[in-house]
């Protein structure tokens, strides 16, 4: 099976361990166990737990106590439309081997995370792309998203909130896609491994889990909750698919680990505080960032609603690969160039990390900058 290249990912590997202010990290400043602890009203003394606990594979398909905290994020799930995966990038590749066959249509919005174009054109599906755009605030357009959805259609892939733009659907729009999903049968998978950073309000929009009866969500520890470590994420959707994912799961997966199971349950219960730290830190950042966009006359932006990246808009005689090169090189700061999310013209910041990484970063960015013609 022939797959594309992960563009993205292979920028980071080549570069991330090399850069001294990474401002391409998308998960929110990640957190230690203590402060996980901390968080959730316990103490270093409630890892005794841990220490009778036998290391077998544990619960399959992820603990009871685990699936009703993943519930309780959701309007209408419950334990048997949830399964436990290795991160929201295991979510996604078990949905899209699960239901997505060699000559289906999809139609998926770009940018995103590329999984969800690359896996099924690897599957030999028929690829459709929905292409957001600036003028649109990255947000689809529902009636290019009409005439690519067909009778023939299996599946739309949306994410909310967007990587790498940040923009927002709202419940309106969501029930939008899903009236077009359903008028052809067509299932709706959402990466919602952002859903929690909203810039306003309680901070999670709703899941398209909730919105439409075949909708699929898919999640994870990593970015909102600081805990990209464990590695764990989950997938919600109707009880079959959780069946037929299941099968699938079995060839590649088995269980998580214990270990991660006990401390994904421990911060999920405690989602309001876990949820609450990222909002301030997002918040925040972004309020950062915008200050700097403003006086920076070789950049603009759409200002992203939710998530922990941005997409910056450049105005220079190079590439962003090129680009994000030579300012790694001369000044240890890190983005994404727009090339590894067929995005160019743009980089791609992440805004979630320390404050003071930020600040300096960005200082750093305007003094090269300046030195562009």
């Amino acid at each position: 099976m022939h797959i594309e290249p992960f563009g993205v990912e292979i920028w980071m590997n080549e570069w991330e361990t090399k850069c001294k202010w990474n401002l391409a990290e998308t998960c929110v400043e990640s957190i230690t166990i203590a402060e996980l602890l901390a968080l959730s009203g316990s103490n270093d003394g409630d890892l005794s737990a841990l220490l009778p606990m036998k290391m077998t594979y544990g619960t399959i398909e992820g603990s009871m106590r685990l699936r009703r905290a993943i519930c309780a994020l959701y309007e209408r799930q419950e334990p048997e439309n949830v399964i436990v995966t290795h991160g929201t990038i295991g979510a996604n590749m078990l949905i899209h081997k699960t239901l997505v066959s060699a000559g289906d249509r999809v139609v998926a919005v770009v940018p995103t995370y590329q999984q969800h174009y690359s896996i099924p054109s690897s599957i030999s599906a028929e690829v459709h792309p929905l292409q957001l755009r600036e003028e649109n605030r990255f947000l689809p357009d529902l009636e290019e998203l009409r005439a690519l959805v067909t009778p023939d259609t299996r599946l739309i892939a949306i994410n909310n909130p967007n990587n790498p733009t940040g923009a927002l659907m709202g419940r309106d729009m969501l029930e939008a896609i899903a009236a077009i999903a359903r008028e052809v049968g067509a299932w709706v998978l959402c990466d919602e491994v952002y859903r929690g950073t909203d810039q306003t309000g309680f901070g999670a929009t709703v899941s398209i889990a909730d919105v439409y009866e075949k909708g699929i969500s898919t999640a994870s520890t990593s970015k909102a909750f600081s805990l990209s470590g464990l590695r764990l994420g989950w997938i919600a959707a109707p009880q079959d698919v959780i069946e037929a994912v299941a099968i699938h799961r079995d060839y590649d997966t088995i269980s998580v680990g214990m270990i991660n199971d006990y401390f994904a349950t421990l911060a999920l219960e405690n989602s309001d505080k876990v949820l609450a730290r990222s909002q301030t830190i997002t918040r925040g950042n972004l309020a950062i960032l915008g200050a700097w966009v403003a006086q920076e006359p070789k950049i603009t932006w759409v200002k992203p609603k939710s998530g922990t990246t941005a997409l910056l808009k450049l105005d220079l005689p190079m590439s962003s690969r090129d680009f994000c090169v030579a300012l790694l090189k001369e000044t240890g700061v890190m983005f994404t160039p727009g090339s590894a999310l067929n995005m160019e013209g743009y980089v791609r910041i992440g805004y979630a990390n320390n404050p003071e990484i930020l600040k300096d970063g960005l200082k750093l960015v305007s003094t090269f900058l300046a030195k562009q013609p």
